[in-house]
Formats: structure tokens, sequence, C-alpha cells
């Protein structure tokens, strides 16, 4: 898997849609800096930056550091972001001390692990009591899934190979082992120590032109939305 994420080839970065929800979601979250000073966010798997770019205009005033293992996500990282660390969720576990973060942003990230149960576990570790997860993952469910799967088709996001891509719609092998519905998020998420806030929908940037309108149009029902967008706090 270390093999694969050093690829330069692999994507690492996300569509700017699910990028700006996301972000307008923390930045109401986690309010202006003013008073109460700057807030301590951490983008885990920030990949080339690109979300934490998107975000950093609407968390004016916070300190924003992306982490990510690949070497080669980092060198692009460090392009948009004054802050961008190794760091891994197993292993030794991320550089930062316990309950040293007041947010974590957590982009398309949980899909490809091996372990997501240890991956909360470090990420509630880092955050403060009362702290913001910002998760955002595939829908499995997403409305055009139940088409492909009631005509035999594989779901899309899911892959079968890390070399290509089998039975289903794209070309594009980008590394995902999980995918979620919005229940299954929900549970585990809580499951994991967390106290669910809200659960929203994002588009896919890959969905066909044509069909566009009515993949912002699911966004209204997360359980059919193609990106699912859930903020919760650390219990």
């Amino acid at each position: 898997m270390r093999d694969f994420y050093e690829n330069p080839a692999v994507p690492v970065a996300s569509g700017p849609s699910r990028s700006l929800r996301q972000a307008r979601m923390l930045a109401r979250a986690l309010g202006p800096a003013g008073a109460s000073g700057p807030r301590t966010v951490l983008d885990i798997g920030c990949g080339d930056g690109t979300a934490a770019a998107t975000a950093a205009p609407l968390l004016r005033g916070h300190r924003l550091i992306g982490v990510d293992w690949s070497q080669d996500a980092l060198t692009r990282a460090r392009t948009r972001l004054p802050y961008a660390v190794r760091g891994e969720l197993g292993g030794g576990g991320l550089p930062f001390a316990s309950g040293s973060a007041d947010a974590v942003l957590f982009s398309e990230v949980l899909e490809h692990l091996v372990d997501p149960d240890a991956a909360l576990d470090e990420i509630r570790r880092v955050l403060r009591p009362g702290g913001h997860l910002m998760l955002s993952t595939p829908n499995l469910a997403a409305w055009y899934n139940r088409a492909l799967l009631l005509a035999g088709v594989q779901p899309v996001f899911s892959e079968v190979s890390l070399r290509s891509v089998h039975g289903r719609p794209g070309a594009e092998v980008v590394g995902h082992l999980r995918l979620y519905t919005a229940r299954a998020l929900r549970e585990f998420v809580a499951a994991s120590g967390f106290t669910v806030v809200t659960l929203e929908g994002a588009p896919f940037h890959g969905v066909p032109r044509v069909l566009r309108p009515l993949d912002r149009l699911a966004c209204g029902a997360p359980s059919l939305a193609s990106i699912l967008l859930l903020h919760a706090r650390r219990a």
C-alpha cells in the first residue's frame, strides 16, 4: 500500500465542491478566531493540500496543518500550505500530543484504510474533548450505485484490484478498500467515541456532465448522495 500511494500517478485530491462544503461546515463549527484565539486544525491525509487550501480562506486566524504519510504528496502540499508534516494513523501514531487539536479534517481517507478503527482511535486521542471531526467518504448507496447493483454492475467507488478497474464504470484506480452507507458511517463513528452532529451530502466530480443536476439534487437526501460529509465531536 505504501508503494501504491507513493506513486505520483495515484490521485491525491478530490473534487472542489466537496472540499468547499466541508470547509463551510468546519467554519460554522469553529466560528471566527476572535477573542478565543486561533484553533488548531489538522488536515489528516492532506494529499496535495488542495482541500486545506480551499478551507484556508474560510478559517482565517486559525492554524491549519497538513498531515500525510506520502512524501510525494507532502512535497506538493507544501506549495499550498504553510505547515505540512509527515505522520500516519498506524504504527507510531501522529506526531501530536493528546488533546492538542481543536478540529480534524479527514477528507476521502477512511475508504483507503486497512484499520479504520485504529485510525479513529488516534484521531480521538489528538482531539481535545469536544473537538470537531469533519469526515468525508464516498457513499456505497449513492443513487446510481443502487441502479448499477440492480443491473449486476460493480458499484462506483468500489475496487477489486490495485492494478486496473474491473466490472464498474470509470478507468482510474484510487485504492479504495472500504465503503460506507450513511447508516453504517453514523454507527461506526458513534461506536468510536464520537457524537454525530450532522450528516450532509455532496456531489461527485466524476459524474457525467448530463447527470450532474440529478447528483446535486440527491445531496438533499444524504443517504442517496455521492459523497457523505459527517460532522462529529469527540465525546
